[in-house]
């Protein structure tokens, strides 16, 4: 566990693989961190089928390392649960599993997937985030720790989770890219020989392209979640 201060504000990144959390948040973390915010990574799965030379099991326990040490450097709490990459399910076990962890870590923040993915598991990860909140929040379901709702939900921009994302809100990221790019190189999918995809490069081009959005040398785009009511608004009276 890091040592953070457990009265300040907190954020939470919840990704449905082991290096989804660091590479669609780590920045957004770090940026928080500065103004002394607490933060706490969510793995859903490991992502332990994504070697092409280690079995499921034996990548495992690299991965399970390598988020370690990621979430180390970026000064993080560390949650993994036990689902399997591919496999991840929509359902009440998924859920209670996160609203435990919501309970838990008490996040005024939460960054997740986008729902426009190419990923079932990202789409997946989504879903369960959004319906976990009501678990989480309703202090009638009686849990080890006590209800808990944070302020607000967004999602992190991912390469996978592109279709119908919207930029909305930015963060200046320029001071943290170093040690970003660090934590996500922890991970050798990412700063390994053959990686399957450039995603330093990709990351490096979209936090500039965001920046140059708003005047930043880089920045990170948020999309924030709207519920049902967070979007009711009453028409002007007509009379």
């Amino acid at each position: 566990m890091s040592n953070q201060r457990p009265d300040a504000p907190g954020i939470m990144v919840i990704g449905a693989h082991a290096a989804d959390a660091e590479l669609m948040g780590g920045a957004a973390v770090l940026a928080h961190q500065r103004q002394g915010w607490r933060s706490v990574l969510v793995h859903l799965t490991l992502g332990e089928k994504g070697s092409k030379t280690l079995s499921a099991d034996e990548y495992a326990a690299v991965k399970r390392e390598e988020a370690a040490r990621a979430a180390e450097m970026l000064g993080s709490d560390l949650e993994i649960l036990p689902w399997l990459d591919g496999e991840l399910p929509v359902n009440d076990e998924v859920q209670w599993a996160i609203a435990d962890l919501i309970r838990k870590h008490k996040p005024d923040v939460i960054l997740t997937h986008w729902k426009g993915s190419i990923h079932t598991d990202h789409t997946n990860c989504h879903e369960n985030v959004l319906a976990s909140l009501f678990f989480a929040g309703l202090k009638t379901f009686v849990r080890e720790y006590p209800n808990h709702y944070p302020r607000a939900i967004y999602f992190a921009e991912n390469w996978e989770d592109q279709e119908d994302f919207v930029s909305e809100v930015y963060l200046d990221t320029a001071a943290d890219w170093d040690t970003y790019a660090k934590a996500a190189a922890c991970y050798t999918l990412i700063s390994g020989p053959d990686p399957p995809f450039r995603y330093l490069q990709w990351y490096d081009g979209t936090s500039r392209a965001r920046g140059a959005e708003r005047h930043l040398d880089r920045a990170v785009a948020l999309m924030p979640h709207r519920s049902y009511y967070s979007r009711r608004r009453l028409l002007p009276s007509l009379a």
